[in-house]
């Protein structure tokens, strides 16, 4: 091969795969190459369907958990039920490869929340990867059930549109857009029960995940997602949502902590690296919406349903709107001194929902599509040096990789800052591993892009 044609190679490598950011150190990261199918799929996403979608949830009238499971028209029971006659309405375009089930469990009387025995049941519509070889699962979910001012009240009228119809009603848009479309990866739609008893949906879940050994490598959370309002300070801001993520693993080892220790990797656990993908899925394919990160496992002394996932070792992240009106949220339906209370639909923007549900198909997407992530990736420390010498293994399952992002930033830096494309499995770069950290990913063709794998320590 010639000098000038290896170079005519390269280069053209280089333009298929784009560059993943600018060479700028904002906090708004510009991404300039799509996936055109991912692209499409976004698109495709109607504010609509979702306000639709929201509107029949609330016709349940209330869908706490301990509500009626008998009646066909009025709570959880009817509500799940409707729930799965979606999803198999969205499985026909599947060519058979999204099924469809009624989890169901029983969670013991608790003492707290839960005063009896009670069944309840998460609705999942699964959709199989096209590639028999590849294990990886990836979870979207929201709560189906809502609550009046008292959580143990099962009968007053609870509309839960915000929470959470409006994430239920991510996830089912998703299902019905993906449903069509082929993923190497497993996808998994999911209407969690129980979150507002204690997450025993959730829980339910991650506890099987771990029992069956699932290859869960992001679990999305989606409550409280459709109002662009703060009750109190009067904002009106449909511009940003914010994502929270744990810092440091809840389920990490000992041996693990002495790592984290090492590397000084306190902001980079598995959970915090989903968190920036997703800003940087969301930013990258989503006009008019800026990713929050939240260096929060939740908001203040609260929690929700990937809690449980993380309990249980695995990477999950919670979306929430960035602005929360306290009228509309666990409030029961009343006017007083003309303030209408309540979790109703007119409290939505649906224009900010569909934006938030981009960012969260996007991110399932890219995900999707990628490669497995890189092996062994390490940084060699075998010499004193101010340059920064990483290398690592191609992913032993799944399609080849085009490439390899590796990603820096500053210590200081909450987002990945700048990106380098190299073709091998090794690079060096003139900065300081001292000063920087780095991170590296697979990437194929169309500029889908695995997690983030931090270094470890090399000889």
């Amino acid at each position: 091969m010639t000098k000038n044609s290896y170079l005519f190679r390269l280069l053209a490598v280089l333009l298929l795969i784009g560059l993943y950011f600018t060479n700028n150190t904002t906090t708004a990261q510009t991404i300039s190459r799509q996936d055109n199918e991912t692209k499409k799929m976004v698109d495709e996403i109607s504010a609509q369907n979702l306000k639709a979608l929201v509107e029949k949830m609330v016709t349940f009238e209330t869908r706490h958990t301990l509500s009626t499971t008998t009646d066909k028209k009025r709570g959880i029971g009817a509500a799940r039920e409707w729930v799965k006659s979606e999803f198999e309405k969205y499985a026909q375009a599947s060519g058979g490869r999204m099924t469809v089930e009624m989890d169901r469990f029983v969670v013991k009387a608790d003492g707290r929340r839960v005063p009896q025995d009670t069944e309840m049941a998460n609705v999942i519509a699964t959709l199989k990867g096209s590639d028999p070889n590849d294990d990886r699962v990836i979870i979207v979910g929201g709560h189906l059930d809502s609550r009046a001012t008292d959580v143990m009240d099962a009968k007053s009228k609870a509309p839960g549109a915000n929470d959470d119809a409006s994430g239920v009603a991510i996830v089912m848009e998703m299902a019905r857009i993906m449903a069509s479309r082929n993923f190497p990866a497993t996808l998994k739609f999911v209407a969690f029960q129980g979150e507002e008893q204690g997450l025993y949906g959730s829980s339910h879940l991650a506890e099987r995940a771990k029992a069956e050994g699932w290859n869960l490598i992001a679990m999305l959370n989606n409550d409280i997602v459709g109002n662009s309002y703060s009750s109190e300070m009067g904002i009106h801001d449909n511009s940003r949502v914010r994502v929270f993520s744990e810092a440091t693993p809840s389920a990490e080892t000992e041996q693990q902590a002495r790592l984290r220790r090492t590397l000084g990797a306190e902001n980079d656990g598995d959970s915090r690296q989903l968190a920036r993908y997703m800003k940087m899925a969301g930013e990258k394919y989503v006009d008019q919406i800026e990713v929050i990160l939240g260096y929060r496992a939740d908001r203040f002394l609260r929690g929700g349903d990937h809690t449980p996932f993380n309990n249980q070792g695995y990477a999950a992240v919670r979306m929430s709107e960035m602005n929360e009106d306290f009228d509309h949220q666990h409030q029961n339906v009343r006017k007083e001194n003309g303030v209408q209370y309540g979790d109703l639909v007119e409290f939505m923007d649906f224009e900010y929902l569909r934006k938030n549900t981009g960012v969260n198909l996007a991110t399932m997407a890219s995900l999707a599509l990628a490669p497995y992530a890189p092996e062994k990736v390490a940084v060699v420390t075998s010499g004193l040096t101010n340059k920064t010498e990483l290398k690592w293994e191609a992913p032993a399952k799944g399609k080849k990789p085009a490439g390899y992002v590796v990603l820096m930033r500053e210590t200081s830096s909450p987002t990945w800052e700048r990106s380098f494309f190299v073709t091998g499995t090794t690079t060096t770069l003139t900065y300081s591993k001292d000063n920087y950290y780095f991170a590296v990913q697979a990437a194929d063709a169309n500029g889908n892009a695995s997690l983030p794998v931090l270094p470890v320590p090399a000889r």
